[in-house]
């Protein structure tokens, strides 16, 4: 039997679910009610399939220390496993990026391995019918087929691409999935209905299982200058222990899914439906299914109070919200941003982040809190010529050596010791103890110890901005060489 693979594709900012998912803290690292991520719960489910000894994710440098953080707990009470990363410069859809993970699977294992790719923001409950799923995948794998996962409609819905089941498709007389014979983009609702009605249609889930092999093949087919393309930014990349860079070419390959690129092209393409619990948690109306169903139909998370308040959805983690004579809302509360909106409007949450975008306006890419490499920080308060942030640095882990030209800082250490570098001077601050940092100096700052570093930051000058960095030196690669 092959080795299997899985391919943990993890990207996209999940405008739907605005103001919690954002551009720099996208839907995978979203915490669900039960306190795990959607990613943490892809790879428990890839690592939970038998014979699964290496798995690659794919996602970008702005994501990889933060993706490697969320692994670390799973990683630590699982079996070892290899753990490797495709770093894309920009994302260009899953074509490419499926095409950049066939590539490492070949170098790692072989042309035979057989992928199994996962995004990394859906959700699936039940384990074992999912497992069994991907034996048949798996086994049709083999033959040569490209194989997708349909799910079985349980209401007509209009936010999903349809795959028409053709022939069955069986081995040593198991029936094992059916031929597909068409895709179906997203239809209307009365199309959408037909579709239920008939039962020969199942919903597009974009998970795949192919050997690497295969999918090259398919890809250089039928989209031979992204077959080409890809290759060489995966050849030209930079390769580490446990990652491989694509080169900045790759930011020049054309933008496509693999549905169009090559499942709807090629010829040995088979489906294998499914009930497993699978949901993309693509609106706040799906993400309110997984709260407790309360009182008149409210599901909430948070400190609440409501009062003649029916079918509404509440996400309210930092403050108490109170509903009165309301019905049939979403209302998601976040420290710098509130959302109130009809649950029917659910798929136009993205609007509100184009507009965002459009703007400029800092909310559609950033939390208060904001991930980085070596720990996060966050906005306490900020106005006219000052910021004032908390600071969290890992243990072992060090910001990098950089400069301010148009701010100076003060730093406070509240628990854990600080090692400084303030321009010519070097030593450390402790507990209760702080020091300045003059605009124009070069500085670090370090975390030696092994426990949490927490300190608070107070920046006053003309500009504030996160741009206003000059970086001389970073552990992280967020200089350019």
């Amino acid at each position: 039997m092959h080795s299997l693979i899985p391919v943990i594709l993890s990207g996209g900012a999940g405008t739907r679910l605005w103001p919690l998912s954002r551009q720099s803290h996208p839907k995978p690292f979203l915490q669900l009610p039960d306190g795990e991520t959607l990613l943490q719960k892809t790879l428990q489910r890839a690592l939970a399939l038998p014979d699964v000894h290496h798995f690659i994710t794919v996602t970008n440098r702005e994501y990889y220390f933060q993706t490697r953080d969320v692994y670390q707990p799973v990683l630590n009470q699982a079996e070892q496993r290899a753990a490797f990363f495709v770093l894309e410069p920009v994302g260009r859809n899953t074509a490419p990026a499926i095409a950049a993970a066939a590539l490492q699977a070949e170098a790692l294992i072989g042309p035979e391995a057989i992928l199994l790719v996962l995004p990394a923001d859906h959700l699936v409950q039940n384990q074992a019918a999912f497992a069994q799923a991907v034996e048949r995948a798996r086994r049709l794998a083999e033959q040569g087929y490209l194989v997708t996962f349909g799910i079985h409609p349980a209401w007509p819905e209009t936010g999903y691409g349809y795959i028409e089941a053709g022939d069955t498709l069986e081995a040593a007389g198991t029936p094992l999935g059916f031929a597909v014979r068409r895709f179906v983009e997203k239809p209307d609702s009365d199309t959408a209905a037909a579709f239920l009605a008939q039962g020969d249609y199942t919903w597009n889930s974009g998970m795949f299982c192919f050997r690497a092999d295969a999918y090259l093949s398919a890809l250089e087919r039928y989209e031979p200058q992204l077959y080409h393309d890809t290759r060489s930014a995966w050849a030209e990349g930079r390769c580490e222990s446990d990652f491989r860079e694509l080169a900045p070419g790759f930011a020049q390959v054309p933008d496509i899914s693999v549905d169009y690129a090559v499942m709807e092209k090629a010829e040995q393409v088979a489906v294998v439906p499914g009930d497993f619990g699978w949901s993309d948690i693509g609106s706040w109306t799906a993400f309110g299914a997984l709260l407790p169903d309360g009182v008149d139909g409210n599901r909430v998370l948070g400190d609440t109070v409501l009062e003649d308040a029916q079918n509404c959805i509440v996400h309210s983690s930092d403050r108490l919200t109170a509903l009165l004579g309301v019905e049939e809302l979403i209302i998601v509360d976040t420290p710098d941003a509130l959302l109130i909106a009809r649950k029917d409007r659910d798929q136009d949450v993205k609007r509100i982040v184009t507009e965002l975008k459009r703007r400029g306006h800092e909310a559609h890419n950033l939390h208060r809190t904001v991930h980085r490499p070596w720990g996060t920080y966050t906005v306490l308060e900020e106005g006219a010529r000052f910021k004032i942030k908390r600071i969290f640095v890992k243990p072992g882990a060090a910001l990098s050596l950089q400069m301010h030209h148009h701010r100076s800082e003060h730093w406070i250490v509240v628990s854990g010791t600080a090692k400084i570098v303030n321009g010519e001077e070097e030593r450390l601050i402790r507990t209760n103890e702080s020091t300045y940092i003059p605009a124009g100096t070069a500085h670090r700052l370090i975390n030696p110890g092994v426990i949490d570093l927490v300190m608070i930051e107070v920046q006053s000058g003309e500009y504030l901005g996160e741009d206003d960095i000059v970086r001389f030196d970073d552990r992280y690669g967020r200089v350019a060489s």
